[in-house]
Protein backbone atom coordinates (compact mmCIF):
# COMPACT_ATOMS: atom_id res chain seq x y z
CA UNK A 1 0.00 0.00 0.00
CA UNK A 2 2.91 2.37 0.93
CA UNK A 3 4.74 1.67 -2.31
CA UNK A 4 1.14 2.38 -4.49
CA UNK A 5 0.96 5.85 -2.31
CA UNK A 6 4.83 6.36 -3.00
CA UNK A 7 4.32 5.70 -7.04
CA UNK A 8 0.89 8.26 -6.93
CA UNK A 9 3.52 10.95 -5.22
CA UNK A 10 6.02 10.73 -7.37
CA UNK A 11 3.51 10.88 -10.59
CA UNK A 12 1.62 13.54 -8.57
CA UNK A 13 5.31 15.87 -8.19
CA UNK A 14 6.50 14.99 -11.87
CA UNK A 15 3.32 16.31 -13.27
CA UNK A 16 3.33 19.50 -11.04
CA UNK A 17 7.00 19.98 -12.53
CA UNK A 18 6.36 19.22 -16.17
CA UNK A 19 2.89 21.57 -15.22
CA UNK A 20 5.83 24.71 -14.24
CA UNK A 21 8.63 24.25 -16.28
CA UNK A 22 5.87 24.41 -19.57
CA UNK A 23 4.60 27.40 -18.15
CA UNK A 24 8.25 29.25 -17.64
CA UNK A 25 9.36 28.50 -21.31
CA UNK A 26 6.07 30.22 -22.29
CA UNK A 27 7.11 33.34 -20.05
CA UNK A 28 10.32 33.51 -21.86
CA UNK A 29 9.32 33.56 -24.97
CA UNK A 30 6.68 36.07 -24.05
CA UNK A 31 9.80 38.17 -22.55
CA UNK A 32 11.73 37.16 -25.94
CA UNK A 33 8.96 38.33 -28.20
CA UNK A 34 8.47 41.68 -26.14
CA UNK A 35 12.22 42.36 -26.04
CA UNK A 36 12.02 41.65 -29.96
CA UNK A 37 9.19 44.19 -29.78
CA UNK A 38 11.16 47.34 -27.59
CA UNK A 39 14.15 46.99 -29.64
CA UNK A 40 12.35 47.51 -33.07
CA UNK A 41 13.47 51.14 -34.47
CA UNK A 42 9.78 52.54 -35.30
CA UNK A 43 9.25 56.09 -37.38
CA UNK A 44 6.44 57.25 -38.83
CA UNK A 45 6.25 57.56 -42.73
CA UNK A 46 7.48 61.14 -43.94
CA UNK A 47 6.39 62.86 -46.35
CA UNK A 48 5.52 61.25 -49.45
CA UNK A 49 5.34 62.75 -52.90
CA UNK A 50 2.02 64.69 -54.26
CA UNK A 51 0.46 62.92 -57.19
CA UNK A 52 2.40 66.00 -60.11
CA UNK A 53 5.67 64.85 -58.27
CA UNK A 54 4.87 61.10 -58.57
CA UNK A 55 4.45 61.28 -62.48
CA UNK A 56 7.60 63.22 -63.02
CA UNK A 57 9.40 60.55 -60.78
CA UNK A 58 7.89 57.41 -62.19
CA UNK A 59 10.62 57.37 -64.87
CA UNK A 60 13.27 57.96 -62.92
CA UNK A 61 14.15 54.24 -61.71
CA UNK A 62 17.06 54.80 -59.34
CA UNK A 63 14.65 57.13 -57.15
CA UNK A 64 11.90 54.22 -57.29
CA UNK A 65 14.08 51.82 -55.96
CA UNK A 66 15.37 53.83 -53.06
CA UNK A 67 11.75 54.65 -52.25
CA UNK A 68 10.70 51.25 -52.33
CA UNK A 69 13.88 50.21 -50.37
CA UNK A 70 13.47 52.89 -47.84
CA UNK A 71 10.29 51.19 -46.74
CA UNK A 72 11.39 48.47 -44.24
CA UNK A 73 13.48 51.26 -42.43
CA UNK A 74 10.59 52.57 -40.84
CA UNK A 75 10.03 49.61 -38.72
CA UNK A 76 13.40 48.03 -38.37
CA UNK A 77 15.64 46.46 -35.80
CA UNK A 78 19.34 47.61 -35.40
CA UNK A 79 20.84 44.53 -36.49
CA UNK A 80 18.69 44.59 -39.91
CA UNK A 81 19.30 48.33 -40.39
CA UNK A 82 23.21 47.45 -40.05
CA UNK A 83 23.14 44.87 -42.61
CA UNK A 84 20.83 47.06 -45.00
CA UNK A 85 23.21 49.70 -44.64
CA UNK A 86 25.72 48.71 -47.51
CA UNK A 87 22.47 48.52 -50.19
CA UNK A 88 21.14 51.47 -49.00
CA UNK A 89 23.76 53.90 -49.33
CA UNK A 90 24.66 52.16 -52.36
CA UNK A 91 20.91 53.32 -53.97
CA UNK A 92 21.00 57.00 -52.57
CA UNK A 93 24.56 57.29 -54.07
CA UNK A 94 23.18 55.88 -57.71
CA UNK A 95 20.25 57.84 -57.13
CA UNK A 96 22.07 61.03 -56.31
CA UNK A 97 24.37 60.76 -59.41
CA UNK A 98 21.68 60.23 -61.68
CA UNK A 99 19.22 62.91 -61.53
CA UNK A 100 17.56 62.76 -64.58
CA UNK A 101 14.40 65.29 -63.69
CA UNK A 102 15.76 68.99 -65.07
CA UNK A 103 14.07 70.34 -61.97
CA UNK A 104 16.30 68.26 -59.31
CA UNK A 105 18.99 69.70 -60.48
CA UNK A 106 18.93 73.13 -58.39
CA UNK A 107 20.98 73.66 -55.40
CA UNK A 108 18.30 72.93 -52.88
CA UNK A 109 17.57 69.30 -53.96
CA UNK A 110 21.30 68.52 -54.80
CA UNK A 111 22.65 69.54 -51.23
CA UNK A 112 19.42 67.07 -49.44
CA UNK A 113 20.84 64.00 -51.83
CA UNK A 114 24.53 65.06 -50.87
CA UNK A 115 23.51 64.81 -47.14
CA UNK A 116 21.10 62.11 -47.25
CA UNK A 117 23.91 60.40 -49.01
CA UNK A 118 26.68 61.05 -46.30
CA UNK A 119 24.08 59.90 -43.40
CA UNK A 120 23.46 56.51 -45.10
CA UNK A 121 27.29 55.94 -45.48
CA UNK A 122 27.89 56.97 -42.14
CA UNK A 123 25.44 54.10 -41.05
CA UNK A 124 27.55 51.54 -43.65
CA UNK A 125 30.41 52.63 -41.65
CA UNK A 126 28.48 51.80 -38.03
CA UNK A 127 28.40 48.35 -39.45
CA UNK A 128 31.66 47.69 -39.50
CA UNK A 129 31.95 48.89 -35.61
CA UNK A 130 31.88 46.38 -32.85
CA UNK A 131 31.16 48.23 -29.70
CA UNK A 132 27.89 50.77 -31.69
CA UNK A 133 24.87 50.88 -29.92
CA UNK A 134 21.60 50.48 -30.46
CA UNK A 135 20.70 53.98 -29.54
CA UNK A 136 23.20 54.99 -32.04
CA UNK A 137 22.08 52.87 -34.39
CA UNK A 138 18.15 53.83 -33.82
CA UNK A 139 19.57 57.96 -33.61
CA UNK A 140 21.22 57.16 -37.16
CA UNK A 141 18.14 55.57 -39.06
CA UNK A 142 16.03 58.57 -37.80
CA UNK A 143 18.25 61.24 -39.09
CA UNK A 144 18.19 58.80 -42.51
CA UNK A 145 13.90 58.80 -42.54
CA UNK A 146 13.97 62.56 -41.84
CA UNK A 147 16.11 64.22 -44.60
CA UNK A 148 14.27 61.37 -46.96
CA UNK A 149 11.08 63.35 -46.08
CA UNK A 150 12.63 66.43 -45.82
CA UNK A 151 13.89 66.00 -49.75
CA UNK A 152 10.41 64.63 -51.02
CA UNK A 153 8.79 67.50 -49.17
CA UNK A 154 11.76 70.00 -51.11
CA UNK A 155 10.50 68.13 -54.47
CA UNK A 156 7.17 68.83 -53.23
CA UNK A 157 7.56 72.36 -53.18
CA UNK A 158 9.12 72.81 -56.16
CA UNK A 159 5.57 71.42 -57.60
CA UNK A 160 3.11 73.37 -55.46
CA UNK A 161 4.94 76.45 -56.42
CA UNK A 162 4.67 75.75 -59.96
CA UNK A 163 1.27 75.15 -59.62
CA UNK A 164 0.50 78.25 -57.75
CA UNK A 165 1.97 79.95 -60.19
CA UNK A 166 0.16 78.48 -62.96
CA UNK A 167 -3.31 79.28 -61.09
CA UNK A 168 -2.20 83.19 -60.34
CA UNK A 169 -3.66 86.19 -62.47
CA UNK A 170 -0.46 87.99 -61.99
CA UNK A 171 3.24 86.72 -62.92
CA UNK A 172 4.31 86.49 -59.46
CA UNK A 173 8.24 85.49 -60.54
CA UNK A 174 8.84 88.41 -63.06
CA UNK A 175 6.04 90.90 -62.45
CA UNK A 176 6.40 93.77 -65.08
CA UNK A 177 5.30 97.42 -63.05
CA UNK A 178 3.65 100.06 -64.29
CA UNK A 179 2.82 102.79 -62.83
CA UNK A 180 -0.34 104.57 -62.87
CA UNK A 181 -0.81 108.03 -60.85
CA UNK A 182 -0.38 107.26 -57.14
CA UNK A 183 -0.29 103.68 -57.49
CA UNK A 184 2.34 100.72 -58.77
CA UNK A 185 0.47 97.91 -59.91
CA UNK A 186 2.19 94.66 -61.74
CA UNK A 187 0.62 94.17 -65.20
CA UNK A 188 -1.89 91.27 -65.40
CA UNK A 189 0.10 87.96 -66.27
CA UNK A 190 -1.60 86.41 -69.55
CA UNK A 191 -0.04 83.25 -70.65
CA UNK A 192 0.70 83.00 -74.40
CA UNK A 193 -2.54 81.29 -75.85
CA UNK A 194 -4.84 84.41 -74.81
CA UNK A 195 -2.34 86.32 -76.12
CA UNK A 196 -1.92 84.60 -79.38
CA UNK A 197 -5.98 84.91 -79.43
CA UNK A 198 -5.50 89.05 -78.54
CA UNK A 199 -3.46 89.23 -81.21
CA UNK A 200 -5.25 87.96 -84.08
CA UNK A 201 -8.58 90.35 -82.74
Amino acid sequence: MKFIHSILLLILFVGISCKYNTKDEDSSKKTDSLAVISNRISNSIGETLIPSALEEVKNWKEYVEVDKFMLQFYSITPTEALSNAKELSTLVGQMKDSIRVEKFKELSVVSRLNVLHNQTLRLADMATISTITNEEVKDEVEKIVLLYGSLNAKINTIYKTEEIQNNLEFDAEAPIMEETGEKVLPKPFISPDKRNVLKKQ
